[in-house]
């Protein structure tokens, strides 16, 4: 009798968390890079808009705004009207307190120490006296919330902006920030365990509730936007752009508020 013998299979590598994340920071850099040297350059004081796709990007906005008046403002003022302001703001908390690990990973990515401290300090103080992050504890006792992503980290590294996006039901970026947010997906903890617990139903629920939580925070926003600007979609995309330079500069004199944010996660 012949003696079968099993040649056992190479398990084939998945690339590491790393290695993906490198890949995408490599091409928002490329992109980015390459963006930054073609023409139609807008120039508001010291920022730098690149839009070769107005034309298509107003459509997206009408679009995003009809969605909008139909469907999504109608949601956000039942969820107002279920949901009283001390739970909303509670969710909001809780879902910043999930998010730390992202930021603290970006603060360290951007050389900020003291930010990252305060990361430490706030998802520590929040997750115990907090109640797992429901109360701002921390922000009471002067450690504010300090939002940090991705797309954050590549400014501070030099990567520019890129072509000006508005993607349909999410809204106003840019090529580097759109390639930041999903670094941060890729990169969250909680979407780890989530998946890996076979709990994708629940992390989809998280989403929800994170859209939700920064459509409420922007609506005001955007309705004030609306009806005291000539230009609606000028409007936006200025103010979008002095908001996320506020961002990488850490400065605070700008609300984070005050831009529509992609959502997650941003930071909002």
């Amino acid at each position: 009798m012949k003696t079968i013998t099993h040649t056992p299979h190479k398990k084939t590598k998945t690339p590491s968390f790393y290695a993906r994340l490198s890949l995408i920071a490599l091409s928002s850099l490329t992109i980015s890079s390459c963006a930054s040297m073609k023409g139609n350059e807008i120039h508001e004081g010291s920022i730098t808009i690149y839009d070769p796709m107005e034309e298509q990007n107003r459509q997206v906005m009408a679009f995003n705004m009809a969605v909008d008046k139909a469907i999504i403002n109608p949601v956000i003022e039942g969820y107002r009207t279920v949901t009283p302001r001390p739970v909303r703001s509670g969710i909001k908390n809780f879902l910043r307190n999930l998010r730390s690990p992202i930021t603290f990973v970006n603060q360290l990515l951007q050389g900020d120490l003291g930010g990252a401290r305060d990361v430490l300090l706030r998802v520590t103080i929040n997750s115990t006296i907090g109640i797992g992050g429901i109360f701002d504890v921390a922000g009471y006792e002067g450690i504010e919330y300090e939002p940090e992503d991705f797309g954050q980290t590549l400014a501070v590294w030099g990567v520019e902006h890129g072509p000006y996006m508005v993607v349909p039901f999410i809204g106003p970026s840019s090529i580097r920030d759109y390639g930041g947010y999903f670094a941060d997906t890729i990169a969250d903890p909680v979407r780890w365990y989530m998946f890996n617990a076979n709990k994708e139903l629940l992390y989809s629920g998280k989403y929800v509730v994170d859209y939700l939580d920064i459509r409420d925070s922007l609506k005001d926003t955007l309705d004030d936007i609306e009806s005291n600007s000539f230009d609606y979609y000028a409007a936006i995309r200025s103010t979008y752009y002095q908001h996320r330079k506020a961002l990488v500069n850490d400065n605070k004199s700008i609300s984070t508020n005050d831009i529509p944010a992609i959502p997650y996660y941003e930071d909002e």
